[in-house]
């Protein structure tokens, strides 16, 4: 059903409102459900104090951003009348309907609404930690808005040399922004070019699967685009070790077997999961592909699937796509519709699509606007008739480097 269609008046309610995560999911959130429900108690958990918008790490890495663009206050979009707690959560009694914190207080609560974002597992990688990006040619724009700055000092300093081998790598789980390593990639390629010394570098990237994106027409794309910019891929591969000091990076095939590269510049993409206090709840996955490491919850509603009273949003659910901040703007309204109406003890009237958006860089000043759903080998899911999903162009381009952030501002207030 059309979300526009189950859109009404505010609730009023006395329920406990918990929304663990103050990014661009838990945000979009407070902001919806401290506008939709009327007398609710809603407490939002996020020790930071700033808010990272943190699509333009890739520009911050790629040296087109400054980092001090993707900071704002989280003063700036909190709603009134909430309640904010620094002190992080640490575990979910799902039973009991309670949330513990880091400062040993504890949370009841009637609707429990997970929008952690997702956890970094730099230790997967043997001798990699976050300390180590901007050293010895280790770039990672994962990591922080500091680490995506030291990525491009680490890049600057690879070109400077005049050539070498740079290696880019993608993990063997599911992964926020899925196009940030081809990102990187062509970013990089692009700023190589522009020296006029091309010939000296050699460019390799390392995936653990066959493709190179989930949208086939996009893989296909991308093989070809690769090949023809002489980016050697390698399929079946992932990054499972790494010797700063030397500058060597261990590769695991499917089959076990491992190979040593070396390399002046590597741009490591760490495996990623859920939060560990959400692996260690009996809210995440019990069976099935997200066993173990993603939320349970159900595609389409965004219900948890066997706690009624949970509902998960943003990069920490499991689904097959979806770990975007598009995906949270399309998610956001079916969660607020879901949430109000199961207050009411109704059917829930909202569906999610899967829709998600990759801006996906090709060029320092072009791109492509990749927008699909769980249906992904069917069809695009376009939003702007000018821009074809299929062409390279200046106007994705544009989209991304100046028209993105104030929209994605504007979802974190609740309004889009």
């Amino acid at each position: 059903m059309p979300i526009s269609s189950v859109m009404a008046d505010t609730l009023k309610t006395n329920a406990r409102v918990v929304i663990l995560g103050g990014g661009a999911a838990g945000m979009s959130m407070a902001n919806r459900l401290a506008s939709r429900l009327n007398g609710a108690s809603i407490t939002v958990v996020e020790p930071r104090e700033q808010h990272n918008y943190q699509p333009g790490w890739t520009l911050v890495a790629s040296g087109v951003w400054e980092a001090p663009q993707t900071l704002r206050p989280n003063t700036d979009f909190r709603p009134a009348g909430i309640k904010w707690l620094t002190s992080p959560a640490t575990a979910i009694d799902a039973d009991q309907r309670s949330v513990s914190l880091a400062d040993g207080n504890s949370l009841d609560y009637d609707i429990l609404v997970v929008a952690t974002g997702l956890q970094l597992n730099y230790d997967m990688i043997d001798g990699m930690s976050p300390d180590l990006i901007g050293s010895n040619g280790i770039g990672s724009v994962y990591a922080s808005l500091d680490a995506a700055a030291r990525t491009n000092e680490s890049i600057e300093q690879w070109i400077a040399q005049g050539g070498g081998q740079g290696v880019f790598t993608s993990p063997q789980t599911a992964i926020k922004c899925a196009g940030a390593p081809i990102k990187m990639t062509f970013t990089t390629l692009s700023r190589i070019k522009d020296t006029a010394n091309r010939d000296n570098f050699q460019l390799d990237y390392f995936t653990p699967s066959g493709g190179m994106f989930s949208q086939p027409w996009v893989s296909d794309f991308l093989k070809q685009r690769f090949d023809d910019e002489g980016i050697r891929r390698n399929h079946h591969w992932h990054l499972s070790a790494i010797e700063p000091g030397a500058k060597q990076a261990q590769f695991t095939a499917q089959d076990g077997g491992t190979e040593v590269r070396d390399y002046d510049f590597i741009h490591v993409v760490p495996p990623m999961s859920a939060p560990d206090f959400v692996k260690a709840s009996d809210l995440i996955a019990a069976q099935g592909p997200f066993q173990g490491e993603w939320l349970d919850t159900d595609i389409h509603t965004m219900q948890h699937l066997r706690y009624p009273e949970v509902f998960g949003i943003g990069d920490v659910i499991g689904a097959p796509i979806n770990k975007t901040a598009a995906s949270v703007k399309a998610q956001a309204p079916v969660v607020e519709a879901n949430i109000v109406a199961f207050l009411q003890d109704k059917p829930l009237p909202a569906r999610h699509n899967g829709y998600t958006s990759c801006p996906l860089i090709t060029d320092i000043g072009k791109a492509m606007l990749v927008e699909f759903g769980y249906d992904n080998d069917m069809a695009f899911l376009p939003s702007f008739s000018f821009i074809d999903p299929k062409e390279e162009s200046w106007a994705a381009w544009v989209l991304k480097d100046y028209l993105l952030q104030p929209a994605y501002y504007a979802m974190l207030e609740g309004r889009v």
